[in-house]
């Protein structure tokens, strides 16, 4: 049985190995060739390389240098310097610059080119010269090392590999003693991977981190977007259910209004009020489900709703907390929608939190206007004493007044005012609202 079982064990490493055989030149088409590089995030964006001008400007100052010593390297002693070793080493230098934008093909130009190089500059090297030479060794390395930014290590090392083997096949065929550099071409090599990937794989968790924390916030946002919607829907459902309470007692009385009313129309009265019931406590379920995880909700639960009325008690109750509100009202006061005088209600309360949170010390005014078609509510402040420092996004108090807003198809604008103070207006329409 034992016998059995390491002879199907060696079987089934058989098979993957012939497998792995098989996919291997695919793999290395993929890895060396096919496959993209990684792209380059765009400027302002997470991840996007600050330094790459310096580095680029840098990088072509010292392939130019590298250069301008590679090809003293191709010639012998004492004889002049021929055209092709100029261009040999100036297209060397030249696919060291292109891997900034293109690593993976420069570093196949610089494999190329580094066969090329070795094979003119060892005859020109005197014996016990270092082979293959520091210039060549520098610019494989560098190619190396900008391949291993923008590709994952795997394919990097790959790429490493194939460069060693180049090498090694290159110095394999010398035509006199040098002093063979194998060992410290390949420290040289392995260092510009090892750092290359370092810094991708840095480049990409600082990348990764920026994207979840944009993420994050985004998500906080739209949790607290929803919370102010939920507090919105909980303080409106006393509204609506006062008007469907006021439907089905109306619809209760009024066949006691009329003399001899048909069956008609005490069985649609009857319908009536039957509907509103069943609506009213829909809404209640409706009202259950929000405040399920609201434990505050709960004591306010019977809690009648405030109005403009009480707009000089919240003004009091400011001044008690030490800052100056004054209050004016424009127009003719009269009956407002019960969810327009909320809201406006709301706007005033939360923009007069804001002021007493982020402007200590300053002054407040508080002014509503009776239009028409509507009602203006209006709250600016002075500059505060000593303005304490703002936290980054949008508090729940213009999230909430912006709510209040849109749900009645109303306008609200805020900002700054050049006194240095803060200024909230919200216009909230009557046609349509409840």
């Amino acid at each position: 049985m034992h016998r059995l079982r390491s002879v199907t064990g060696a079987v089934v490493a058989g098979r993957r190995l012939v497998e792995w055989l098989r996919g291997l030149p695919r793999g290395l088409h993929d890895d060396l060739w096919a496959l993209p590089v990684d792209p380059l995030p765009a400027v302002g964006r997470p991840g996007a390389p600050v330094w790459r001008p310096v580095f680029g400007m840098l990088l072509a100052l010292g392939a130019g240098a590298v250069a301008l010593f590679h090809v003293y390297d191709l010639i012998p002693h004492g004889v002049g310097i021929p055209a092709h070793a100029v261009l040999l080493a100036v297209a060397q230098s030249a696919a060291l610059i292109a891997g900034m934008s293109r690593p993976l093909y420069a570093w196949w130009v610089s494999l190329a080119l580094m066969l090329v190089s070795v094979r003119l500059a060892e005859p020109a090297l005197a014996p016990y010269e270092m082979f293959p030479t520091v210039p060549e060794i520098a610019l494989q390395a560098g190619a190396l090392f900008l391949l291993a930014l923008r590709v994952r290590p795997r394919r990097a090392v790959t790429a490493l590999v194939v460069s060693l083997l180049a090498v090694a096949f290159s110095v394999s065929f010398t035509t006199r003693a040098h002093d063979h550099a194998l060992d410290r071409a390949a420290l040289a090599a392995v260092t510009a991977v090892v750092i290359g990937a370092a810094l991708r794989a840095l480049r990409v968790a600082r990348t990764e981190l920026v994207e979840q924390s944009e993420l994050t916030a985004e998500e906080r946002a739209r949790r607290t977007l929803l919370e102010e919607r939920n507090r919105i829907a909980r303080e409106l459902h006393d509204v609506v259910a006062h008007h469907m309470s006021v439907i089905s007692i109306q619809a209760q009385v009024a066949p006691h209004l009329v003399e001899n009313p048909s069956d008609e129309l005490r069985e649609n009265l009857a319908g009536i009020r039957e509907n509103a019931v069943e609506a009213l406590a829909e809404l209640r379920r409706v009202l259950g489900v929000l405040r399920s995880e609201d434990a505050v909700a709960d004591g306010v639960r019977h809690a009648p709703q405030p109005t403009l009325d009480r707009l000089d008690e919240l003004a009091g109750k400011v001044r008690g907390a030490g800052v100056a509100v004054t209050t004016k009202t424009t127009g003719t006061r009269r009956p407002l929608p019960p969810g327009v005088e909320l809201s406006a209600f709301r706007i005033v309360q939360e923009a007069l939190s804001n002021v007493m949170r982020h402007a200590p010390g300053a002054r407040a005014r508080v002014e509503i206007g009776y239009h028409s078609a509507g009602v203006t509510v209006r709250v600016t402040n002075t500059a505060p004493d000593d303005p304490p420092a703002r936290s980054a996004g949008v508090g729940h108090g213009l999230l909430g007044m912006r709510e209040r807003t849109a749900m009645l198809g109303g306008d609200l604008v805020h900002g700054p005012t050049p006194g240095g103070g803060y200024e909230v207006m919200a216009t909230l329409p009557l046609e349509g609202s409840v």
